[in-house]
């Protein structure tokens, strides 16, 4: 299967597991709750999508790596306990808290979750003394007298024997206490992954065009030839960076990321070669309805790999403007929450405890906030929509202070607010202006061809762009969508036509 089924799979059994009966008491025994064993290559999203999923089910994640773990770190240390039995006092051997369940409760008590996941990667590749252990730990949950907390269901992953020289193969006694899924690299599941997570567009034009370099292992005279899904994000990461400095981006460099020489000549070529249609095509005035002849020209007589690259280089700056309009409405809709609280108790407070009020709401965002990230369950968009929120009380504080003897300060706060929305939906106008002229130029330039259909796909699966579309509207998008069905039920009804022999 591939990481997006796994992910549903893992989801729906989490669910389960955490389900309860009408005594609150957790409906599947612990040691009937099998760990789940992800067993897949190096880097294609194994850790990515347990954070995902806590994210998204709203529970708390702990993740270890268990390769530097030995016995005593995992099951915890000895110590001399004294006891009484019988009248009589003993000294009895006992251990301290594994460092593994012990960051489990230190994770409920900081953050607050009391249900979650303890993903424990590199399962398969236990040292030697540990391995024992790990048989009862499967079945039991327990690492040496102290159990794993009720609540936490137990998610494992590890490479197959052929990528990593450590792996020790399970008996068939460990796995038949564990549910195996075996998970295999998958471009179009990544490409979900990639868009919504900003991956630089010349690298997923190049893997649209080359799919077959997503994911490559090789042996050669020199070792191991590798390229992951991992390296095209820390890519992608390094790229912007490079270019936000100017600095030249050659083989040394995707290299360093990407570990087959053939690639990186390839993707290297083909990088120049995208910042040569861009500057060509010159994408800004495309996107500022001031596309030139010279351009529609051009891209009318264009081969299909230039004309998917120019599509995603377009796509790719409207997707960011419909994120960043769509983070910016989440962080209002907060902010305007707050503002609520504020103004139901203004009459009430004089002007110092009004600042104080302030401050107030400024801790208990950053609780929730430090709450969230110590569960790991904040995704990098609610991290920024926390700390703009954060932001505004900051400065609203200091304006506050400013107007301590004054009747006016939940004024200034709501105008403050007000110029936000009114540069939002400024900024709202300008991108459906933005997408408009993207719509134009992809009618001029290509007709009804395939790249209207890749456009409106495109706009339909990406979460910020079907967000914005639906909050705030294209009459572009809605026709040619539109248009796109029609024809798709005409086919529809050919086929089936055709089928019958009518």
């Amino acid at each position: 299967m591939n990481i997006k089924q796994a992910k549903e799979y893992i989801k729906s059994s989490v669910n389960i597991y955490l389900k309860k009966d009408e005594f609150g008491e957790y409906c599947i025994p612990v040691v009937r709750q099998r760990p789940i064993f992800l067993l897949g290559a190096p880097g294609i999203g194994k850790t990515a999508v347990m954070e995902q999923i806590a994210q998204e089910m709203g529970i708390a994640l702990v993740s270890y790596s268990m390769t530097h773990h030995t016995r005593q770190s995992a099951l915890g240390l000895p110590f001399i306990a004294h006891k009484t039995y019988g009248g009589k006092d003993y000294n009895v051997s006992e251990y301290t808290m594994s460092e593994i369940i012990s960051s489990i409760y230190e994770t409920m008590e900081e953050g607050g979750l009391k249900e979650g996941i303890l993903f424990l990667d590199e399962i398969n590749c236990v040292s030697e003394t540990l391995a024992p252990s790990m048989l009862q730990f499967l079945q039991y949950k327990v690492f040496g007298p102290h159990k794993v907390p009720e609540g936490w269901v137990i998610v494992t992953a590890g490479n197959p024997p052929e990528y990593n020289k450590s792996v020790r193969e399970f008996d068939v006694v460990t796995m038949d206490r564990m549910k195996l899924l075996e998970v295999e690299a998958d471009y179009g599941v990544w490409k979900e992954y990639a868009v919504e997570r900003q991956v630089h567009n010349a690298i997923l034009s190049f893997l649209d065009l080359k799919k077959e370099h997503f994911y490559h292992m090789e042996m050669t005279t020199k070792g191991r030839s590798y390229v992951t899904a991992r390296g095209w994000e820390d890519l992608s990461e390094i790229l912007y960076h490079y270019e936000e400095g100017k600095l030249p981006v050659d083989e040394t460099l995707v290299g360093q990321y990407i570990r087959n020489d053939r690639i990186v000549k390839e993707f290297t070529a083909y990088y120049d070669l995208y910042n040569k249609y861009k500057r060509d095509y010159h994408i800004e005035e495309i996107l500022q309805g001031q596309a030139s002849e010279q351009s529609v020209t051009r891209a009318k007589a264009a081969a299909f790999d230039e004309r998917l690259s120019l599509l995603g280089m377009l796509l790719d700056c409207c997707m960011a403007e419909m994120k960043e309009v769509v983070e910016q409405a989440a962080y209002l809709t907060d902010t305007r929450a707050l503002l609520l609280v504020v103004k139901n108790t203004y009459e009430k407070q004089d002007g110092t405890d009004r600042v104080e009020l302030l401050e107030k709401l400024a801790e208990q965002k950053q609780k929730q906030m430090y709450g969230l990230e110590r569960s790991n369950a904040l995704s990098r968009e609610e991290r920024r929509k926390y700390k703009k929120v954060l932001r505004f009380l900051a400065e609203a504080r200091k304006e506050a202070l400013l107007l301590l003897a004054e009747d006016d300060m939940f004024a200034c706060l709501k105008a403050k607010f007000e110029a936000e929305v009114s540069t939002m939906k400024e900024k709202t106008t300008s991108t459906q202006d933005m997408l408009h002229y993207l719509f134009t130029f992809v009618e001029e330039a290509f007709e009804q061809g395939n790249e209207m259909l890749i456009l409106v796909t495109e706009l339909t699966v990406n979460s910020a762009s079907s967000r914005f579309l639906a909050s705030f509207g294209s009459p572009d998008y809605q026709r040619h969508n539109q248009e796109l069905m029609l024809s798709e039920r005409q086919d529809d009804i050919k086929k089936k036509i055709g089928e019958l022999g009518l």
